[in-house]
């Protein structure tokens, strides 16, 4: 992992065309700005893992769906 130190207006650059900026420090909170293209998704961890969770159970409903049809075709 790469540690960075920024102070407020400051940013850094990834692979060239995304840009987080230190919006704000207040306290023990940092608001940042993230500028990536549109085709970049860009979300907090949280809503990162819940996605990734619905993903995997979606996925997961999907097999077992396909398991219970070769199963009843084989029958």
């Amino acid at each position: 992992m790469l540690v960075l130190s920024r102070k407020k207006n400051e940013s850094i650059v990834i692979n060239n065309d995304i840009t987080i900026v230190v919006v704000e420090i207040r306290g023990d909170k940092v608001r940042l700005g993230v500028e990536a293209p549109k085709e970049v998704p860009v979300h907090r961890r949280e809503v990162y893992d819940a996605i990734r969770r619905n993903e995997a159970e979606a996925t997961a409903g999907q097999s077992e769906a396909a398991s219970r049809d070769v199963a009843d075709s084989a029958e």
